[in-house]
């Protein structure tokens, strides 16, 4: 069983940041991509950035050059640094993990971009 705790959302004002943290436990092997992904109101949930093994990153046009996607694989733990927040961030944000083609997903966490 794997287990996925988010922290880090919450209420900013456009243009601010924040950071989200990812800490994974329990059965961890053959660990592929490591991600994140977020659902808007009414919206489907959409891959906001993912990071393979190798390093390589890939993110969704509409955060690319403001959210950096980072790993600390000693601590089984992965970032999202989101740098000016705009509304249409807001979401609950979700981090993956894929093993042995399985996305795992943890619970979520609010971000609220609003004035």
């Amino acid at each position: 069983q794997v287990q996925l705790v988010e922290s880090g959302g919450g209420l900013v004002q456009p243009g601010e940041s924040l950071r989200l943290s990812c800490s994974a436990s329990g059965s961890i092997f053959a660990v592929n991509d490591k991600s994140w992904f977020r659902r808007a109101p009414g919206k489907e949930r959409e891959l906001v950035a993912r990071i393979t093994n190798a390093g390589r990153t890939t993110y969704a046009d509409s955060v690319k050059g403001r959210f950096t996607i980072s790993r600390d694989n000693s601590r089984n733990t992965w970032y999202l640094d989101m740098n000016g927040l705009k509304p249409g961030d807001t979401a609950v944000y979700y981090c993956g993990l894929s093993i042995a083609s399985v996305t795992h997903f943890g619970q979520g966490t609010q971000v609220l971009v609003s004035a």
